[in-house]
């Protein structure tokens, strides 16, 4: 009896003297503080990596493949300094490829944007020798079959 009591005694001091610490959830949002990059410094950037001499294929695609993980369109100075790097390297599926991807990126406004690209990308193409997809033929698709609605 004798030992109870003291253990409830025990526990009695031990609650009052020492305060009890609540854990509580506090919502911190983090984020990166860092300088911003404006859009002029963005396509320099990426046409100053594009336009290396020393540039390799697999440098090209991660490049490529950075821009296509964001949520924007290339400009077509950083798509032009692509094509040149394209050919530096002799590759041009990756050119082709590259000119597809622009075009997925451009979404729901590809009848505004994409022309656009191509209109100032032109130049470009032609001096490298590379053709839009739409010119190899590539907008359409070579075994589909039609629809039994048409026949």
């Amino acid at each position: 009896m004798l030992k109870s009591a003291t253990g409830s005694l025990v526990n009695v001091l031990k609650r009052s003297l020492v305060p009890t610490v609540r854990a509580s959830a506090i919502q911190v949002r983090r984020s990166h503080d860092g300088p911003v990059e404006s859009d002029e410094e963005f396509d320099s950037r990426y046409e100053a990596f594009f336009n290396r001499k020393d540039i390799d294929g697999w440098e090209i695609r991660q490049g490529m493949n950075d821009l296509c993980g964001m949520d924007l369109v290339p400009d077509p100075k950083i798509i032009k300094a692509a094509l040149h790097a394209c050919r530096r390297v002799n590759d041009y599926a990756l050119a082709i490829r590259f000119i597809e991807a622009c075009k997925n990126k451009c979404g729901n406004k590809v009848n505004e944007i994409y022309p656009y690209i191509i209109q100032e990308i032109k130049p470009t193409l032609t001096e490298l020798g590379i053709e839009t997809p739409e010119e190899l033929g590539y907008d359409k698709p070579e075994l589909a079959l039609k629809s039994v609605y048409e026949v």
